[in-house]
């Protein structure tokens, strides 16, 4: 298949960065090209450039499609979700509206713990089904590449389970997935007078079944008080990178957990949340290459108005990601489009710093900063076609979908 798009307004490219992610005050450089075309043959960027030069190079085989002045970007790259699992927790979002505090809602077998029953008790076909239908939602808001953690198990059979969940749902439907291995979500109930014992199991019993299962390229962990410490995060993630785990961390989303100075001891790949990073941790993560992987959609649902610092954090000169963090109970979205949205209301992005960050930083955070996230000559050609006069009108008009079309390594998706 060898086609050129031609008649785009303004196109993100995010040439110029080479294989890094990239950092600091680098993000503003998105390559905003107007009149350039893209040419694509056999699901790979080709080319891309002015459109005569681009035109001019082309042969009796190529098809020509005219955007008609839309807005071409790189597809969106999701690098943090938890989107295998059953059911919802509609029903405590409303209890929180009334004033109901989370704990309580925990105590009474609420919260998380009533994710993992449910998945817990639901059958493959069942999680296939539900998680597909999230994929779609996705897909259609110009998502061409996602992470799905595992963690609503909590218990081998379980987290195994959502791992082949991610690796059928990959041969199946048309996005790349990324799996990441979490069984350190929380402790699960059989172990609260033991949580130690639970450190173990993942150690000892999960991390080997999970390697064997050969799905999982990375290892997370919620280093939070009350949830894993710091000392143990270190554990699980060291014996992660034992079982062939590249790490990642949950830091730093509710108080100074300590895990950001892990993350960057460790050299993990990235970091998620950071709402609370001091200084002190940015530096860290910057001097160890850290990527900060920032969810404001959790920060604006959990409606406590603390987001992440990133203004400082690029000051520090660390490279910076989005997310949705869909999961059902504090970030239940799958809108990037929203989360631009946000990030830049209230994280103080500009439009180039957030798309840089849903694109090419998102890609690095997954390793897969190789293969998309830019139209770099010779990467899948994902990309996702806006019906908008300019990228800044993406996030200032909010909480809608400007997707036109979704190619996914050259094949139009809707």
């Amino acid at each position: 298949m060898d086609f050129i798009l031609t008649n785009i307004k303004q196109m993100v490219t995010n040439l110029g960065h080479g294989q890094e992610p990239v950092k600091g005050q680098a993000m503003k450089e998105v390559g905003l090209k107007e009149g350039w075309a893209i040419r694509v043959k056999d699901g790979i960027i080709d080319s891309v450039g002015p459109e005569a030069e681009i035109l001019s190079a082309r042969d009796e085989n190529t098809e020509i499609v005219d955007l008609q002045g839309k807005l071409l970007l790189p597809g969106f790259v999701e690098p943090h979700t938890h989107l295998v699992y059953a059911g919802d927790r509609a029903h405590e979002w409303a209890l929180k509206q009334q004033g109901v505090p989370y704990l309580e809602i925990l105590a009474q077998g609420g919260g998380i713990l009533d994710t993992v029953r449910q998945t817990r008790s639901a059958g493959k076909e069942a999680l296939k089904e539900q998680t597909a239908k999230r994929l779609e939602t996705m897909k259609r808001g110009g998502i061409t590449t996602v992470e799905i953690k595992s963690g609503y198990g909590l218990d081998t059979a379980t987290e195994l389970l959502q791992l082949e969940v991610v690796k059928e749902l990959q041969e199946e439907q048309p996005l790349d997935l990324v799996a990441t291995f979490m069984g350190a979500h929380a402790t699960p109930p059989e172990y609260k007078d033991n949580p130690q014992a639970f450190v173990d199991l993942v150690i000892n019993e999960m991390l080997p079944a999970v390697e064997k299962q050969g799905i999982a390229e990375f290892c997370d962990v919620f280093c939070e008080a009350g949830v894993f410490s710091p000392e143990d995060s270190l554990r699980i993630l060291e014996a992660g990178i034992e079982h062939n785990l590249r790490p990642k961390i949950h830091a730093d989303e509710l108080g100074v957990s300590g895990g950001s100075r892990i993350a960057a001891q460790i050299k993990a790949v990235s970091a998620e949340h950071l709402m609370e990073t001091d200084e002190e941790g940015m530096e860290l993560m910057a001097e160890a290459g850290v990527i900060g992987v920032l969810l404001p959609a959790t920060s604006f649902n959990l409606a406590k108005g603390t987001y992440a610092q990133a203004r400082k954090m690029l000051e520090k000169n660390m490279a910076l990601a989005l997310s949705t963090d869909a999961n059902p109970g504090s970030s239940p979205t799958e809108n990037m489009q929203f989360v631009l949205s946000v990030a830049c209301l209230y994280l103080k992005l500009s439009p180039e710093e957030a798309i840089m960050a849903a694109t090419l930083n998102a890609a690095h955070a997954i390793g897969r900063g190789d293969l998309v996230g830019s139209l770099d000559p010779g990467k899948q050609a994902d990309f996702v076609i806006m019906d908008a006069p300019s990228i800044d009108y993406l996030p200032y008009h909010f909480a809608s979908n400007h997707v036109s079309q979704v190619y996914k390594k050259g094949v139009p998706l809707l």
